[in-house]
């Protein structure tokens, strides 16, 4: 077993310091995106916070201490409502069903049965077709008639546009003007309209729910809502069914939104209630973490992009309402195991996930090192392969520091006759 070090959590703010917000985005002069969003609208304000005002060592499970107690009869579905959702969604018209292949190789490293739950062999490399087909399956064909709408900078945006081409509606992507060529035009090529507005997620979401009131069009949220959770909740059902060599230790899963979390935790919870539902989050992106740490949910002062994917200020009401009931805890890792993952992914099974898709698998090893696990089964989801070909530099000089065979070293020298000298001295001692 290895040697476990009491971790170090700090997460409480002073009253004065913290910074509350409006419970629910309120823009002027922007009325509310069309359907019924009610169960959107939080009871009180959320509290802004830093991501890191919660520290601990990576593969420390920060539980969840009001799990068990009863999902709160203020949600849109009851548990069994969301379990006959998930057992008869349509996700199967256009989505696949991913397998769960066994990683022989970190098997052999960690000493565990590495499971992985295949989602980056979706066809559009990512499970958010799942959530986004199943709610937009659903809708009347009036509905339909008039178009859909999303804001998305990711893979939720290619999950609609495929979703909206398979049902014969029109849809309008609203992306950030900083987003890559490659995504907006992997999302054109599809067949929707791409509106490329506002400097921020934020901008581009106010917008698209604004065109959304005016069109009357359907505003297809990226996690938030009950028929995108159990769409997402097919891949726990697949889990389930899929697993082989004894029970199930644990499901780790990345966390942005929520959406993928809670819908896993809502089936497989229900189902095998024994087997532990794990949330993975990089450390400077937290928003689960610290909601469940203070009971409520709060909002980022700011957030870190590497891992775009789940670079969320905010959890949704409903994602988070069912996570507080059924998921275990959060793992958080740092950038440079994400990248150490994303090269033990390429080593195993020749695919190249992007930051948030190596997320699980991160999280994953640093549980099992932190907890001396072995010999149990083990699944990680690995959710998305959008990976931004130029990024892939920075991910090969990262791999080899979160695995600890380099270093990065940053210090200030003075201009002065001998400095590097004496810096060559300092650094001869460490025998680096």
């Amino acid at each position: 077993r290895c040697r476990r070090v009491r971790p170090f959590i700090e997460a409480a703010l002073p009253e004065s310091g913290a910074e509350v917000l409006p419970s629910f985005e309120k823009i002027p002069g922007i009325p509310p995106p069309v359907g019924d969003h009610s169960h959107l609208a939080p009871p009180g304000p959320l509290l802004k916070v830093s991501p890191s005002s919660l520290q601990c060592e990576s593969g420390y499970l920060v539980p969840n201490k009001n799990m068990g107690y009863g999902i709160s009869g203020d949600g849109t579905l009851s548990p069994m409502q969301y379990l006959t959702n998930i057992l008869g969604s349509k996700v199967y018209d256009l989505a696949y069903e991913s397998p769960l292949q066994l990683a022989s190789k970190l098997s052999g490293s960690w000493g565990v049965n590495v499971w992985l739950k295949r989602e980056d062999l979706q066809p559009v490399f990512s499970f958010k077709l799942r959530g986004a087909y199943n709610m937009m399956a659903k809708l009347p064909k009036e509905q339909l008639e008039r178009g859909v709408i999303c804001s998305s900078a990711g893979n939720h945006a290619q999950g609609v546009a495929l979703s909206a081409q398979r049902l014969g509606c029109h849809a309008v992507i609203v992306m950030p003007v900083t987003t890559p060529e490659i995504k907006w035009k992997s999302v054109e090529r599809l067949g929707a309209t791409v509106v490329l507005t506002g400097d921020s997620y934020d901008e581009a979401q106010a917008y698209a729910k604004n065109r959304a009131f005016e069109e009357g069009r359907t505003f297809i949220p990226p996690f938030d809502h009950p028929d995108i959770i159990a769409g997402q909740g097919t891949i726990g059902m697949e889990i389930v069914k899929q697993v082989k060599g004894g029970p199930v230790e644990a499901i780790f899963v990345p966390v942005g939104g929520g959406g993928l979390i809670a819908g896993i935790a809502v089936y497989v919870k229900r189902v095998c209630p024994e087997v532990k539902i794990i949330g993975v989050e990089p450390f400077d992106a937290n928003a689960m973490t610290l909601s469940l740490h203070h009971d409520r949910r709060v909002a980022l002062d700011n957030v870190g992009g590497f891992a775009d994917g789940v670079a969320v200020k905010v959890v949704g009401e409903e994602t988070f309402r069912l996570c507080r009931e059924l998921v275990d805890g959060v793992v958080l890792v740092s950038r440079d195991a994400i990248c150490a993952s994303i090269k033990d992914m390429f080593e195993e099974k020749r695919s190249i996930l992007e930051p948030a898709g190596a997320l699980a698998l991160a999280g994953a090893e640093a549980y099992c090192k932190y907890y001396g696990v072995k010999g149990k089964n083990i699944v990680a989801v690995t959710s998305g392969a959008n990976m931004n070909f130029d990024r892939l530099r920075l991910v090969t000089e990262l791999a080899n520091v979160g695995r600890r065979r380099e270093a990065v070293l940053a210090t200030y020298m003075p201009e002065e006759r001998g400095s590097f000298k004496r810096f060559c001295e300092l650094v001869s001692l460490l025998r680096i």
